[in-house]
């Protein structure tokens, strides 16, 4: 027996659908932490960082989530779109189900309200583009894979989590001529470090140009929000007034306390192909390790069109962990994201 709600949306019996609201986070955080202790075997969010996305820029909580509640009133499923960007032409889907309720067609409930929700960004892209949803699962998690298929999502790429321990003594970076390492703390200048990066990042699979404006209050809501930034673990390597390259790193991960995290790593064209990324990755490794870190971590691109997994397993890194992501066209197109490096 099921009920329909939103339209054509079924859930079990006796479970209700609404959308998430800001009196939630504890709940669903308790949820969320529930799937990755199955999924992963540790939480890895809190209170403050998912109160802090839900507050990010141009993200309405009421119109871009749901929540689903069993009978007795337990939060049992939550799922979220994010079609933030200014052209929106790969809404990105994040859900999560209690390990105890999969398989009851909760997930299909909330993914087809998902991909409702994300059609509406189509209105937003020009006419010519193609507009894809998108989401990814960990590669080991077949429920969700059997879902995502189910639904006509077609595997489009695989992301790594990598991971070096820091058993040995630190590699002293070894910097091309005329660089010098400084941190965030020192130059203060958020917009330069935005810009840097988001030159470095134009190089990757999927990167869609838009508005600077719009892309640096979401880079400054990131920074303000995080509970553990730290500038003096933001470094910055420095061609005179120019950012050539940095690495920008949190003290530790939200899933591993001892595992210092690499957020992000960027060289711009100009200055690659000269030991810059390797310098900085070392760097990093040895100021976490200094901070008292066992290990660094960081998410890649499998197949990054920069090479860059096999940079880092030149340092040393090896894969901990994939997770496999999906789309469904929604609207055919031309596609505006990157897919190689000649122009």
């Amino acid at each position: 027996m099921s009920q329909k709600t939103e339209g054509q949306i079924q859930l079990p019996a006796g479970c209700t659908m609404r959308p998430a609201s800001m009196e939630d986070v504890e709940i669903a955080v308790e949820l969320m932490n529930i799937c990755a202790t199955h999924l992963t075997g540790a939480p890895d969010i809190t209170i403050n960082a998912l109160r802090a996305e839900w507050e990010s820029p141009d993200f309405d909580l009421g119109l871009s989530t749901r929540v689903v509640f069993d009978g007795d009133g337990r939060l049992i499923g939550y799922i979220e779109v994010w079609d933030t960007a200014p052209i929106p032409v790969t809404p990105w889907v994040w859900g999560r189900v209690h390990p105890e309720f999969e398989g009851q067609g909760i997930g299909t409930a909330l993914l087809t309200w998902a991909e409702e929700r994300a059609r509406k960004a189509i209105a937003r892209v020009p006419q010519e583009a193609k507009v894809a949803m998108r989401c990814s699962t960990l590669s080991t998690h077949e429920p969700t894979h059997h879902l995502l298929q189910s639904r006509d999502m077609m595997l489009v790429r695989h992301y790594w989590r990598m991971v070096i321990d820091l058993d040995s003594s630190p590699i002293t970076p070894v910097w091309p001529e005329g660089i010098q390492v400084v941190t965030y703390a020192e130059t203060g200048d958020l917009m330069a470090v935005f810009r840097a990066i988001h030159d470095a990042f134009r190089d990757h699979w999927g990167f869609v140009e838009q508005p600077e404006e719009e892309q640096f209050k979401h880079f400054q809501h990131w920074v303000e929000t995080d509970e553990e930034f730290d500038p003096t673990l933001w470094f910055l390597a420095m061609d005179g007034d120019e950012i050539a390259g940095a690495s920008l790193c949190r003290p530790r991960s939200y899933d591993d306390p001892d595992m210092g995290w690499v957020s992000n790593l960027g060289v711009r064209r100009a200055w690659r192909r000269q030991g810059l990324a390797l310098a900085l990755l070392h760097h990093s490794f040895a100021v976490l390790q200094q901070h008292g870190r066992l290990r660094v971590g960081l998410g890649v691109d499998a197949a990054s069109l920069t090479g860059a997994t096999k940079l880092y397993e030149k340092a040393g890194m090896h894969v901990a962990r994939q997770s496999d992501a999906y789309e469904k066209v929604l609207r055919a197109g031309h596609d505006l994201g990157r897919s190689d490096l000649d122009h």
